[in-house]
């Protein structure tokens, strides 16, 4: 993996991403070319036609995105890979008919996209079927030594048993540091020279899974293969990157404290997320208004009760505010106002609220919040004070999720389907806490276009 603005980003992704590209510039210039053969046109360079080639290109790039084409699933899966497929080069060509519309000129004439859709289908097609088996090829993946035999190192173990895993372990070295659980693990003892024994072993990363570092930790080896060029890691770190959240069951305040994150360049995104929320926000009250009255007066006409409801949130560095949403549940969902968890086919939730809340209709006017300045586009789920309560006594580091605005969706949203219980409040701030530590204006754009595979798909929507 490598970083990009401070998210972690697969190399196969990444290369298929920029191949995929390529590929729609060639299905662009050559429907191009062939379109002029046709008509009997000169069809020149494709020097003279930049804007055009380059817009349709990375229109349908921006949808393969936001549709999940590089996810796990769409890697291992030739028929997830063909559906999203479909679906990004529909958005594209909606996006780009859009842009045509607004300004006329600087995308393919109607005849050139047809050929250049149905090209880019076939090309796209082509080069996972081909590169497929290459995805999986250890010759991709990164090989690691892992220093310990625990829990941690067995957690490791069965990350890298699954198939969309980017690396391989290459050994296991028991540091006595506690009960052994993997069975391969070499004893510490059985090996005379710790760093000579990673050279030998060819590994380009050594990470710590120890379960007591005290007296089990080698420094000396540890500077040694440092300095021979291979990365040494520690537990939390790498199962941040690997992850893509924050392990509640390996950091401590140390981690937080010493790594990085949490500062740079904050101010300048700040300002950014700020503006982008003021000018998103006003465009979006405006477009969505009729289909939030439309909605609202559905509800009234099926159940009893206000169409739209207000409940109090904690936000920003813990502050209270009230969100506006469409109401989904009867009125009477809660008695006395107590907060109760959301249920799977919750029978509180009318047939227009299951819709609604399925497209995420009733999400819209807390555009409201954003604009006040009490939410932001992208952010942690806002929580009602009683479960904060209740979740501060059970989970570390959740007060931590509250150093950002909360939004209307958000990392934990894109990645882990809707939960309603303890458990789920868990892994889902452990994602919070990776979107509060890597914050950057790349990973909000990154969000809000995932969150439309989210709202095509809603499969945790509850």
């Amino acid at each position: 993996m490598f970083r990009l603005f401070k998210h972690y980003i697969p190399y196969p992704v990444f290369f298929l991403g920029l191949l995929d590209f390529c590929l729609l510039v060639f299905a662009a210039e050559t429907s191009w070319v062939f379109r002029a053969s046709q008509i009997g046109m000169d069809a020149g360079s494709i020097y003279d036609r930049p804007f055009p080639v380059l817009s349709f290109a990375l229109a349908l790039e921006v949808a393969l995105i936001a549709v999940g084409s590089y996810g796990a699933e769409a890697l291992q899966s030739l028929r997830f890979a063909a559906a999203r497929i479909l679906v990004a080069i529909s958005l594209g060509i909606i996006f780009l008919s859009i842009l045509a519309f607004l300004l006329p000129g600087i995308t393919l004439w109607r005849s050139i996209s047809l050929y250049a859709m149905l090209s880019s289908i076939f090309l796209l097609m082509a080069v996972r079927m081909l590169l497929g088996a290459m995805l999986d090829m250890s010759v991709f993946k990164r090989h690691l030594l892992i220093l310990g035999a625990g829990p941690k190192a067995n957690r490791i173990a069965e990350l890298s048993a699954k198939q969309e895993s980017g690396f391989i372990v290459s050994g296991f070295v028991n540091m006595n540091d506690g009960p052994a659980i993997v069975a391969s693990a070499i004893n510490r003892s059985e090996i005379e020279d710790l760093p000579k024994h990673v050279i030998n072993l060819g590994v380009s990363e050594v990470v710590l899974a120890l379960e007591e570092r005290r007296n089990s930790l080698p420094v000396a080896d540890l500077l040694t293969i440092k300095t021979t060029g291979v990365h040494v890691n520690d537990m939390s770190s790498f199962m941040e990157r690997e992850t893509g959240r924050v392990d509640l069951d390996s950091v401590n305040p140390s981690w937080f404290i010493f790594s990085d994150g949490f500062s740079s360049g904050r101010r300048l995104s700040t300002i950014f997320k700020r503006s982008f929320d003021i000018v998103l926000s006003l465009l979006l009250l405006i477009l969505t208004g009729p289909i939030v009255l439309f909605f609202a007066a559905l509800i009234k006409l099926e159940s009893r009760g206000d169409a739209f409801f207000k409940q109090e949130r904690v936000g920003l560095y813990g502050q209270r505010f009230n969100i506006l949403k469409l109401r989904s549940m009867r009125a009477d969902a809660e008695v006395a106002g107590k907060a109760m968890w959301a249920e799977e086919n919750d029978p509180r939730i009318t047939r227009i609220g299951k819709f609604i809340r399925k497209v995420r209709i009733d999400e819209l006017p807390q555009s409201w919040s954003v604009l006040k300045g009490e939410m932001s586009f992208v952010g942690p789920r806002p929580e009602r004070p009683q479960f904060v309560e209740e979740l501060q006594t059970r989970m570390p580091f959740y007060a931590e999720r509250h150093i950002v605005k909360p939004g209307i969706t958000g990392w934990a949203q894109i990645n882990y389907p809707y939960g309603a219980s303890i458990e789920d409040s868990r892994h889902k701030l452990e994602y919070d806490l990776y979107y509060a530590k890597n914050y950057t204006p790349f990973l909000d754009i990154l969000i809000l276009l995932q969150t439309i595979r989210v709202i095509i798909w809603p499969d945790g929507a509850r």
